[in-house]
């Protein structure tokens, strides 16, 4: 009984020294947690996400957690990547493989030709030499579990057109459009899908290098990326893209829209 009474009067004792409330410095700690949180959104929202490694993240949680595309067996811009990379690694041709650059892109993964391997100067003409490029990379843009669209894309320097040559391309607009339009031709020769192709021609106002944040795109940019041949030679070249959405996803609402109209009739 007298253990009992002292233990009460323990625990009142120290209910009655400690103040009531959180301690003073967590009220610090949690605006510094605040703060730390907000910092790093504004990372990520000002960052360039990278289609391509999102993708290859999201394939390797999902052999832990499940994949929906993966169990259909449809292509991602990973797999897209690592067949054109093999590709590339078993081309004989060293000068070629020296021309072709895989990187990935916001726009999603990129093939990067330079002129020096597609046209010769001024000319909107694919060489012969070209053509052994579209006999390995059309095999995969045909897989039948590839859905992605290809666009082409020609890229100029900015140098003016030759007079000789301005009846033809009267500005590098016609000749990056042209370029683009040759290899669309030569695929569908190869049977690509049409509804899957599309060719635009962006002239000298989408250099190799894009400007650092926070600076843009603008004439400036462009004029220091072609002021040496180097970098002209850079720029001068055609891309082959894959964008992240594919043909499926695009046509996804229409087929929606033709399952709801026949379950509802």
């Amino acid at each position: 009984m007298p253990k009992t009474l002292n233990f009460k009067k323990g625990f009142k004792a120290g209910v009655s020294s400690v103040d009531e409330g959180l301690p003073g410095w967590f009220g610090t700690f949690a605006d510094m947690m605040t703060l730390l949180m907000a910092f790093f959104v504004l990372l990520v929202a000002m960052s360039t996400l990278d289609p391509v490694k999102l993708q290859e993240m999201a394939d390797s949680m999902g052999k832990s957690v499940g994949s929906t595309k993966k169990m259909e067996g449809a292509m991602d811009l990973a797999d897209i990547k690592s067949e054109v990379v093999a590709m590339l690694e078993e081309q004989e041709n060293e000068a070629m493989k020296e021309q072709m650059e895989v990187y990935s892109s916001p726009k999603g993964l990129v093939i990067s030709i330079s002129q020096e391997a597609s046209f010769d100067p001024g000319s909107a003409t694919p060489k012969k030499g070209f053509q052994s490029i579209l006999d390995k990379l059309v095999p995969i843009i045909n897989a039948p579990n590839n859905y992605h669209p290809v666009l082409i894309e020609g890229h100029t320097d900015d140098r003016p057109i030759p007079k000789r040559l301005q009846r033809v391309f009267p500005t590098n607009w016609e000749l990056s459009s042209a370029r683009a339009s040759s290899i669309v031709r030569k695929l569908l020769t190869m049977e690509v899908d049409p509804l899957r192709l599309e060719a635009t021609g962006m002239a000298e106002f989408s250099p190799r290098k894009k400007p650092p944040f926070p600076r843009l795109l603008d004439q400036s940019w462009i004029a220091e990326t072609n002021n040496s041949p180097e970098g002209r030679a850079e720029n001068r070249r055609v891309e082959i893209v894959f964008p992240k959405k594919t043909m499926k996803d695009q046509m996804g609402p229409k087929v929606e829209e033709v399952i709801e109209t026949a379950s509802s009739e």
